[in-house]
């Protein structure tokens, strides 16, 4: 094993650097990550324009928090908590939590203030922690990871790519958001506002918890994605720039309304809420909304309690969420390959996170970084 480390770092606001480092010592209580794939979300669009200035993520930040990989070196009792040996393929989870506290004592670590950059100082997260802490490689975008022991491992199937696999957390995040969070159920009606990554997870998630009608909502410029949609199940889409969003739900529900919205928007502004305040049945509808808005003037209260609308917000994932993902791919049953539509090297990290932007006249829906793809073109996924 090589003993130097080549990972993309954040040095700046929308600036990365190919490093090299030493790998970290592994103790008993440890272990180390071979990456293969690195996902990248909106979340990491958003933190590599704006960093976070918290002391847990200040200094040269290694980001990829969707990691997929091979144990290649792993302590005793690492191995024993684990159960796993060095050559298992593992899905990793962002979270680093205590595992002592009230919330990790009922399931919960993804609350957990060990793991939460926000409020502690000295918390660990991949994808968030500074390089500058002891273990270094805190994150994806890396040839190697560091994994504690008290990092959160999910076993992948040999019947799964670890490309498939790198879909895991979006998958979980549907999953966790729409059916554990949410409720969607069988016979349910359900309107999905933005067809990316999050969007078409959580449409397959309700279509496998057997809901009636799904009705998925976006953009012109979403035509490719609406196809897929369907191809995944989905039951109508519309375009809210050439139809009456309102109107055509409304006229597919039979003037009903939708029993569950789902805001998958990403900086859409008021609009995506308003619509799903506006096209929830007439009472006891549910609207799950995702932490973009800072602020939200004239926000409906009135509306919403006439309806007696419950909202929701969608954040993180459970165990069993992940879990749940894993199997939804290995079974095989839809093709949850297609919504991996790009691949880069690790030395591209700064162009794939902008191609997730929008920022070029790519559309991807979810990106993989390969450290084995250094110094190799990138691009669009031939299928």
């Amino acid at each position: 094993m090589t003993s130097k480390v080549r990972a993309a770092v954040r040095t700046a606001p929308g600036t990365t650097e190919l490093r090299e480092f030493d790998l970290p010592e592994i103790d008993a209580d440890s272990a180390l990550l071979r990456i293969e794939v690195a996902g990248i979300c909106g979340t990491d669009v958003k933190l590599y324009a704006n960093p976070p200035t918290t002391p847990a993520t200040e200094g040269p930040v290694i980001m990829g928090h969707e990691n997929v990989g091979v144990i290649a070196e792993a302590g005793a009792k690492f191995r024993a908590r684990h159960g796993l040996e060095e050559g298992d393929r593992v899905f990793v989870e962002h979270y680093v939590a205590c595992f002592n506290c009230e919330w990790c004592r009922i399931g919960e670590y993804r609350h957990c203030e060990a793991t939460d950059w926000r409020t502690n100082p000295d918390a660990r997260r991949f994808g968030y922690t500074s390089a500058a802490n002891p273990g270094t490689l805190w994150g994806g975008f890396s040839e190697y990871m560091y994994l504690p022991w008290n990092a959160v491992l999910h076993s992948i199937p040999d019947t799964v790519t670890a490309e498939q696999a790198g879909l895991v957390m979006p998958l979980s995040n549907g999953i966790e958001w729409a059916l554990i969070t949410a409720g969607v159920g069988y016979n349910d009606t359900v309107l999905i506002q933005g067809p990316g990554q999050q969007g078409l997870s959580q449409l397959v998630a309700v279509k496998q918890a057997g809901a009636a009608q799904i009705i998925v909502s976006g953009t012109t410029r979403d035509k490719a994605r609406f196809e897929l949609a369907q191809e995944l199940g989905a039951d109508e889409v519309i375009d809210v720039l050439t139809e009456d969003p309102r109107e055509k739900v409304m006229d597919l529900t039979n003037g009903r309304g939708v029993d569950y919205v789902l805001d998958c928007t990403s900086r859409a502004g008021t609009a995506p809420v308003l619509l799903g305040v506006d096209v929830l049945k007439r009472r006891e509808g549910t609207l799950l909304v995702q932490g973009e808005l800072a602020a939200f003037p004239d926000f409906p209260i009135k509306l919403i309690t006439e309806k007696a609308i419950t909202i929701k917000s969608a954040r993180g994932h459970s165990f069993k969420a992940c879990e749940l993902a894993v199997a939804q791919l290995a079974s095989g049953r839809f093709p949850l390959e297609k919504l991996a539509t790009h691949r880069y090297g690790i030395d591209q990290v700064d162009h794939a996170i902008r191609v997730l932007a929008g920022e070029t006249d790519e559309d991807a829906i979810h990106v993989s970084m390969m450290p084995d793809l250094i110094g190799q073109p990138g691009g669009a996924v031939q299928r």
